[in-house]
């Protein structure tokens, strides 16, 4: 299964993440759990402890490996590098283990004129679509608010897409927007995990603005979660969470066999 996760800042999107990349490992599933969200905080969300997050140096700023694999020389902004660079040693020799989910923190690419290609570009854009069209763990993508950093293929190829949405305008504005992009690039089905629930009324809305239908489920707002972030603690941890968690988690693998048939 390859599932994406997209939303805007602040909704739970990386908190989810954690959580179902934690229950597929608990099912038995191997989990590669992919931050791809420049606000990397997925290793914290997953329980990891300050030590291990400092250990982690992002594949985008590892700038021996990217001009090993594009043949990319040192400020050499400008010229010929290899486009198809080799990635597929790259998510077993990079990432962290944690409680049976291992994390790849791809990093972003923030250098002066990174609106062009250049190696570190190439070589993220080609790991993700190595993740999502060969890797052969179950593969948890934590993404920023859009899909651009997709290619049409790549985009295909990933089993659930999934919108993080709390019951307010301008996180129905952020899922129009990805239903959009997705739509523009061959992904026909974008889902939705409604967070933040206080009351039926936030159901209501929600059910109303985007759909029965596209709904995988609803979490509640819970304290616990502030207090877990609080402690450097996974949310997972939470009883309730792994609940719901699980529930959803039995849908993702519904929509995935009923998309593989």
């Amino acid at each position: 299964m390859k599932i994406a996760l997209t939303g805007k800042g602040g909704v739970g999107k990386t908190t989810i993440s954690a959580c179902l990349s934690q229950y597929f490992a608990g099912e038995g599933f191997n989990v590669l759990a992919v931050d791809a969200d420049p606000d990397a905080n997925l290793g914290l969300a997953l329980g990891m402890s300050e030590e291990m997050i400092k250990s982690i140096i992002p594949i985008s700023e590892m700038k021996d490996l990217v001009e090993e694999r594009t043949n990319a020389e040192k400020g050499s902004f400008g010229t010929l590098f290899k486009m198809n660079p080799e990635v597929a040693d790259i998510p077993d020799r990079y990432c962290q283990e944690h409680n049976g989910v291992k994390l790849l923190t791809m990093g972003t690419v923030d250098a002066g004129g990174s609106g062009c290609v250049c190696p570190e570009h190439v070589l993220l854009k080609m790991l993700m679509s190595h993740l999502v069209l060969y890797q052969k763990d179950v593969v948890v993508m934590d993404m920023e608010a859009g899909i651009e950093h997709l290619g049409r293929g790549t985009a295909q190829a990933v089993d659930a897409f999934i919108v993080v949405v709390e019951p307010g305008v301008r996180s129905i504005q952020t899922y129009n927007k990805v239903k959009t992009l997705a739509m523009d690039i061959g992904v026909k089905q974008v889902y939705v995990i409604g967070n933040k629930i206080r009351n039926n009324g936030d159901i209501a809305f929600l059910e109303e603005k985007i759909g029965k239908e596209n709904i995988i489920g609803f979490l509640n707002y819970r304290d616990a979660i502030s207090e877990s972030d609080r402690n450097n603690q996974s949310p997972y941890d939470d009883p309730a969470m792994q609940a719901d968690i699980a529930t959803m988690g039995k849908k993702i693998q519904e929509i995935v066999q009923a998309k593989k048939k």
